[in-house]
């Protein structure tokens, strides 16, 4: 319909999809997954049944790492990288996460499309300067309106008194 789609694009959609779907058989499949999920929410309760805390925090932290290096080889061919572009792609990734609802792998990655069709269209009909200021300002509309995200439970949590 018009649109130019580059090759590019289609490498970053589909590795997206890839490395979705292997996280998300990695924590629902594997008994490391569920560990690491487990000493996320209770850190007390993991070690007590014997699972070693510590591995998991160093194993998630490497994992994270894995999976900004993979975005970073598929984004860098598009964005052109600069040594002060991470801090804004960074915002935008956390607010495409927060967006979707903070622990789903596909609320994120439908949220992405969302900030990026969004930032797409501002800039085609207003301004291209204003591009990233829309998807930041629809990003507080959605906290405001709805803190747990797009696709998130509205789960409330207590807070412990001590």
């Amino acid at each position: 319909m018009g649109a130019a789609v580059f090759p590019q694009s289609l490498w970053v959609m589909g590795t997206t999809l890839i490395v979705v779907f292997l996280l998300t058989f990695f924590y629902k499949r594997t008994r490391f997954g569920r560990a690491m999920i487990a000493s996320s929410d209770n850190p007390d309760a993991a070690q007590l049944m014997g699972i070693d805390v510590k591995t998991m925090v160093m194993v998630s932290f490497c994992l994270s790492a894995a999976v900004g290096a993979v975005a970073g080889i598929v984004i860098a061919p598009i964005s052109l990288m600069e040594y002060d572009r991470g801090a804004l792609l960074g915002l935008k990734g956390f607010g495409a996460a927060v967006l979707g609802g903070l622990g789903h792998f596909y609320g994120a990655v439908v949220a992405g499309f969302m900030v990026g069709l969004m930032e797409s269209f501002c800039a085609g009909l207003i301004s291209s300067g204003y591009k990233d200021a829309a998807a930041l300002l629809v990003l507080l509309l959605v906290l405001f309106l709805r803190p747990s995200g797009l696709f998130g439970s509205k789960e409330v949590m207590k807070m412990k008194e001590f």
